[in-house]
């Protein structure tokens, strides 16, 4: 029951993600990423501040302060940070199709720091599914784009996050870790803005794309949360690829993005794998000794 609830809870995070991930997308056409991060970081804080109050919990607890939570801090930031700069300027499709990696690492990190049992067959599927990323990226031909090492790094911050919310002390509920995810994107945003030269005046449609950015954001990061914390991590997280499907709709129909045949081919085999895994797991009939 725990592992179809966390299962739900992680495809409607991936739709409402998509759905910030297109607005986020549409606003960084006339505003800076810094200023974006600012302005969805102090929303999602302000959000997620009510609901904390609204279940009497204190804002600051002082479990913020260990191990777990800080580098949950530190990948939240780097994973934010990097995926709003590939989005920026990389096709929503094809950034979209590299985060799909971020539940093999998951999986991979799972196995090795909290000793969940990811047998030959499914280290094999992780492989293959880094294979299909290496289609995606392409390095060293002429289709190779730098963009893509931005959505790499964003992956890989993401990663980090789920797995460090994995190991949140369990006195820390989901608002209260959407509180401090959200606050952490407030001084990333000004010290790139500074780099940057400086932000850029509100426009009415701007403040809506902020707006629809940060509701959708707000569901998705709570969903997350719940996600993470109920049933197994390598049940749950392949899940996450149903996100490129919703990408793929929204770039198509938003954005009038054609992804090219490697890139599909790619997302197939890393989507692919994701499934695989979840069928090992699933299935303990198809498990041999070799696989334990």
């Amino acid at each position: 029951m725990d592992n179809m609830r966390g299962s739900a809870f992680m495809v409607l995070a991936m739709a409402a993600f998509s759905l910030e991930d297109m607005f986020i997308k549409s606003a960084a056409r006339t505003l800076p990423v810094g200023e974006i991060l600012i302005l969805f970081g102090l929303g999602g804080m302000l959000v997620f501040m009510l609901l904390t109050r609204r279940r009497n919990e204190v804002i600051f607890h002082p479990a913020i302060l260990s191990r777990p939570i800080l580098l949950r801090a530190l990948s939240e930031v780097a994973g934010r940070m990097f995926f709003t700069l590939a989005l920026a300027v990389a096709p929503l499709s094809s950034v979209s199709a590299i985060l799909q990696a971020t539940p093999l690492v998951v999986v991979m990190g799972a196995a090795l720091l909290f000793g969940e049992r990811v047998g030959w067959r499914r280290w094999s599927a992780i492989l293959v599914g880094f294979l299909g990323v290496l289609l995606i990226i392409r390095p060293g031909t002429q289709a190779f784009e730098a963009s893509s090492l931005l959505a790499v790094a964003g992956m890989l911050g993401f990663a980090g996050r789920d797995l460090a919310t994995r190991a949140a002390p369990p006195v820390l509920s989901n608002m209260q870790l959407g509180v401090y995810g959200f606050f952490v994107l407030i001084p990333v945003g000004f010290g790139l803005l500074l780099y940057s030269g400086g932000g850029s005046g509100l426009t009415l449609e701007s403040a809506l794309q902020i707006a629809g950015a940060t509701v959708f954001g707000v569901i998705a990061y709570y969903s997350l949360t719940v996600a993470m914390r109920t049933g197994e991590v390598s049940v749950v997280t392949p899940f996450r690829y149903t996100r490129l499907v919703f990408a793929l709709i929204l770039g198509a129909i938003i954005f009038a993005e054609r992804p090219d045949t490697l890139t599909l081919v790619g997302s197939a085999i890393i989507v692919s794998s994701g499934i695989y895994t979840l069928l090992r797991n699933r299935r303990p009939d198809l498990k041999t000794p070799d696989d334990q």
